[in-house]
C-alpha cells in the first residue's frame, strides 16, 4: 500500500503542517504583526502543500513526487523564514519544516 511506503514522508507533511498552522496563528498574536507577514503567508503556504503531499502519497498518487519536490522547496523556504525569527513557535516550525524538507527531498528522489 502506498501510504506504507511513505509513512515516514506522510508523518513529517502532516506534523509540518500542524506546526505551520500553529505559528501563522501565533505569529499574528505578536506585538509586530507586519514584521510577520512573510512567516505567516509562508506558513499557510507551507500548510497547504504538506497537507497536498501528504494527501497524493496516502492515494499512491502518480505525481506524488512531483508534489514532494515542490513541498520540499516550500518547507525548505518557510523553515528558513521562521529561522530568522526568535520566538519558540517560529523555531519550532522552522524545525519541523527542515525535517519535512529533507524527508521529501527524499521521497522525490525515490
Amino acid at each position: 500500500m502506498a501510504h506504507r511506503e511513505y509513512e515516514s514522508c506522510i508523518e513529517a507533511c502532516n506534523s509540518c503542517a500542524d506546526a505551520c498552522d500553529h505559528c501563522a496563528t501565533a505569529c499574528l498574536k505578536e506585538s509586530d504583526v507586519p514584521a510577520m507577514a512573510r512567516c505567516i503567508a509562508l506558513d499557510m503556504d507551507c500548510a497547504a502543500i504538506c497537507r497536498l503531499a501528504a494527501g497524493f502519497m496516502a492515494r499512491g498518487s502518480e505525481f506524488a513526487r512531483q508534489v514532494c519536490a515542490l513541498c520540499a522547496e516550500i518547507c525548505q523556504t518557510c523553515g528558513d523564514e521562521c529561522a530568522r525569527h526568535s520566538h519558540g513557535h517560529c523555531q519550532e516550525c522552522a524545525e519541523a519544516c527542515r525535517r519535512c524538507a529533507e524527508e521529501c527531498r527524499q521521497m522525490a528522489a525515490a
